[in-house]
């Protein structure tokens, strides 16, 4: 049996600040299906409370946060909702 494609998304949510990310977020994880990942680009130092919390919320599940002087990246595994 033939394994299903997933997708691997980039969301830019650089420069934008709360509650913008999460927002982008949500709707970003609405077009995607169960098993696809999403990273999230940011600049909010928010985003590493807000969107884990949105995910847990939410059933999906943070797989890294890497964080650098001017960037965040959050990469997020897409559960079935």
């Amino acid at each position: 049996m033939q394994q299903p494609l997933t997708q691997n998304v980039t969301l830019d949510a650089r420069r934008l600040l709360c509650p913008l990310p999460v927002i982008r977020v949500q709707k970003a994880i609405q077009q995607l299906q169960t098993d696809d990942t999403l990273t999230v680009l940011a600049t909010d130092p928010g985003v590493l409370y807000d969107i884990p919390a949105w995910c847990r919320i939410h059933g999906h599940t943070v797989l890294t946060i890497e964080q650098t002087k001017q960037e965040i990246h959050i990469k997020i595994h897409v559960n079935s909702s």
